[in-house]
């Protein structure tokens, strides 16, 4: 046998010696750190932009209150990056959510079912719906800013990712949640009639204890919290979930972000983390509040000071929350997760007789002035016989370790958020945000369909067909199942 060469002899001698020394030993990964970054994006609208809706006549925005802002949080564990944007707004066309999300996905890699964008529904703020003023230079200028700037906001979080620890709890408000749909008392069904001249109806919206008895569904008291730190401690940001409508309280043509921005400002101020870190930013998103308000059944109405209540609210919900935060323990061994999907669902089309009703009853183009109900109802009907026979509606859930977060683009109701709650994988650790990735106006039961109301009458503020709510209920529970087996 022919000895082996100096130059193989010296290599097999250091393979040897290599698998002696690593034996026993396996080759550890990186550890990977849970990071999070949040920032604002200022989105205040010029004056002049309609804060008009399908619905409400508010005219141009003329002043301002309170600056509004899109609140951005993105997180990171090293291998899946989630963003949520909260975004100063009434409500938010598909099309604008897309146009901003194709922007973080380009400039940060984010995927785009991993970004979560909604509308907090303050009143008192641009209805950034394509095609509501299609005659306002001063509309359309403002939906490409919105996208841009929402954008930008995601990018700074991204930009101040930071090593963090996290948390979550929830606790209990229901002084500020009353069903605003109320079944009338029997001397007033005949005299109830909706725009379309059709009486029958059961429940009307915000009815008082004269002419209702009862309210036509439950509320949602929870209050949802997440609570971000920097490693070392100081607070990084707080993001909160609560099922109530606007509170108002505003000046027409006055620009504000009502409690959702007090909330913000209140907690920062409570934290004191304006001074301890420039970069914090809380958060509320708005829940499953479609038929929920603060006015509650049969109690004796207080006349309120301008923005007394609104900031009344957002004081109290950002107390509680900070009691809460007090009481976590944040961690940082946390994964994250995303599943989305979306539903083919028919749209309510006004038939032949409706349709000339609607001819009949509307009024010139260049019409100035209020219009009455019937006039607002024969322009929606004449609007959505141009809709198409059916809507793609985008659903999405994040899982961030075993808490869960749904996102549904209808003014959802309470049952339906209570459902889903009762229903996901994740017992006690799941919450819904609404008007979520695109707009698709209110979300009734099917029985809530039979009772009739406001939010039951066919306009672009609710035009999905009667079977949407347990259809979108039922995928976003199964996108909450996907989660699980994803843990």
């Amino acid at each position: 046998m022919n000895p082996l060469p100096p130059l193989r002899l010296y290599s097999l001698l250091l393979v040897l010696f290599l698998g002696i020394a690593t034996s026993g030993h396996t080759q550890s990964k990186p550890k990977k750190t849970f990071r999070a970054g949040a920032a604002t994006s200022n989105i205040t609208p010029l004056m002049g932009v309609p804060l008009d809706g399908t619905i409400m006549q508010i005219g141009p925005a003329k002043d301002v209150h309170d600056e509004l802002y899109a609140r951005c949080l993105v997180l990171d564990d090293g291998t899946t990056r989630l963003a949520f944007a909260v975004v100063d707004n009434t409500m938010i066309s598909r099309e604008v959510y897309d146009q901003a999300k194709q922007l973080i996905h380009e400039k940060t890699g984010i995927h785009i079912h991993n970004i979560c964008i909604s509308a907090t529904h303050t009143h008192s703020t641009p209805r950034a719906v394509v095609g509501l003023k299609p005659n306002s230079a001063e509309h359309k200028d403002y939906l490409n800013f919105l996208a841009i700037r929402i954008s930008d906001g995601i990018r700074r979080a991204v930009n101040r990712l930071a090593p963090a620890k996290i948390a979550w709890g929830s606790f209990e408000e229901p002084r500020y949640v009353h069903n605003r749909r109320r079944f009338l008392k029997e001397q007033f069904l005949a005299a109830n009639k909706n725009p379309f001249g059709i009486g029958g109806e059961i429940v009307s919206m915000n009815a008082n204890a004269n002419k209702a008895d009862k309210e036509a569904g439950p509320t949602d008291p929870e209050v949802s919290v997440i609570s971000v730190q920097h490693a070392d401690g100081r607070p990084l940001a707080v993001f909160a979930n609560y099922s109530l409508h606007y509170i108002g309280g505003i000046p027409g043509g006055t620009v504000s972000a009502d409690y959702y921005g007090v909330f913000a400002d209140r907690v920062q101020e409570q934290l004191q983390a304006d001074r301890q870190s420039p970069a914090f930013v809380a958060i509320m998103s708005n829940g499953t509040s479609g038929d929920i308000n603060a006015n509650a059944l049969g109690a004796p109405r207080k006349k309120y000071e301008r923005y007394e209540r609104m900031t009344q609210v957002g004081n109290d919900l950002a107390e509680g929350t900070v009691k809460l935060i007090k009481e976590l323990e944040h961690r940082s061994d946390i994964t994250l997760a995303a599943a989305a999907t979306e539903l083919e669902l028919k749209i309510r089309k006004p038939n032949a007789k409706r349709i000339a009703w609607a001819n009949k009853t509307k009024v010139a183009a260049d019409h100035k002035g209020r219009l009455s109900r019937p006039q607002i109802y024969a322009r929606e009907t004449l609007f959505l016989k141009d809709y198409p026979d059916t809507i793609q509606v985008p659903l999405q859930a994040f899982r961030i370790g075993d808490l869960v977060v749904a996102q549904s683009p209808c003014e959802t109701f309470a049952e339906t958020g209570l459902a889903i709650k009762k229903n996901s994988s994740f017992p006690g650790r799941t919450f819904t945000i609404e008007l979520a990735n695109g707009y698709s106006g209110y979300l009734p039961s099917p029985q809530q369909f039979t009772w009739g109301g406001y939010e039951t009458w066919p306009a672009r503020s609710s035009y999905l067909e009667e079977q949407a709510e347990p259809k979108i209920k039922t995928a976003l529970i199964d996108l909450l199942k996907q989660l699980h087996t994803k843990k």
